[in-house]
């Protein structure tokens, strides 16, 4: 049985690994840059399978106007069985039907999230960073 959990506090280690197993474009490979995202995210939904990390919604957020969802990623061997959405739909109960949910698609997901509600936009704007 999958579990939808808030706030549950995870390693570095399991974050790379669902990463790793969703194919989402991350740095895998750096723990330290991992913990620090993890640490100043505010809002941490995962789905569980047992003992097993197999989703993570991870966003940061004012709870009053915006938030940001930085990652979505589920392990591909859970895919297609509607977890990306309860993680979005858990994030959305989270912060309120006032607040506005914004991501940065990847190529490959620009199909995906029209599915789950989002309504693309074309005012944004963005400074890559350099690492």
């Amino acid at each position: 049985m999958i579990t939808i959990k808030v706030g549950e506090m995870i390693t570095p280690q399991q974050l790379a690994t669902v990463f790793q197993r969703s194919t989402i474009n991350r740095p895998l490979n750096d723990l330290n840059r991992l913990e620090e995202m993890l640490k100043h995210g505010n809002l941490l939904v995962t789905a569980w399978d047992g003992e097993k990390l197999i989703g993570v919604a991870r966003s940061l957020t004012d709870y009053v106007y915006c938030c940001y969802l930085s990652d979505l990623a589920v392990d591909t061997a859970y895919q297609f069985q509607g977890i990306g959405r309860q993680l979005v739909d858990k994030t959305k109960d989270e912060i309120g039907e006032n607040v506005t949910l914004l991501l940065r698609a990847s190529v490959e997901a620009m199909d995906y999230y029209p599915k789950l509600g989002f309504e693309q936009i074309e005012n944004g704007f963005a400074i890559p960073r350099k690492a």
